[in-house]
C-alpha cells in the first residue's frame, strides 16, 4: 500500500462506509501512526482515546485499529465495525470540507 499524506487523500481514496474490513484495512494501511507520532507509545495513546480533533487523529485511530485487530488474527467484531464506520465518516467529511490538519 503507498501512504498517502493528508493534503493528497481524496474522496475516492475513502472506503465507503459500508465497505468490507478488508478495504478500510487497505485504506487505513495509507497512514503510518507510528511514524506520524513517532512511536506506538504515542500512537496508541491517541487512537485508545478515540482522539477525533483532527484529521491525523481520525486517520491515527483507524490505523491503530487496523493493526490492533491483525494482531488479534481476527476480524473486528460488530460493536468495532461500528466504531469503524463512524471514523471513515468523520474522515470522510473532514476531506469533503477541505479539512486536511
Amino acid at each position: 500500500m503507498r501512504e498517502i499524506v493528508n493534503k493528497d487523500l481524496t474522496i475516492s481514496d475513502i472506503p465507503s462506509p459500508d465497505a468490507s474490513w478488508g478495504e478500510f484495512g487497505e485504506f487505513a494501511l495509507t497512514f503510518d501512526g507510528y511514524n506520524v507520532w513517532g512511536s506506538f507509545d504515542k500512537c496508541a495513546e491517541i487512537a485508545n482515546a478515540r482522539r477525533h480533533e483532527s484529521l491525523t487523529d481520525l486517520r491515527t485511530c483507524l490505523f491503530f485499529e487496523q493493526r490492533r485487530w491483525r494482531h488479534f488474527g481476527e476480524d473486528p467484531d460488530e460493536a468495532a465495525m461500528m466504531y469503524l464506520r463512524e471514523v471513515i465518516e468523520k474522515i470522510r467529511s473532514r476531506v469533503t470540507e477541505g479539512d486536511v490538519t
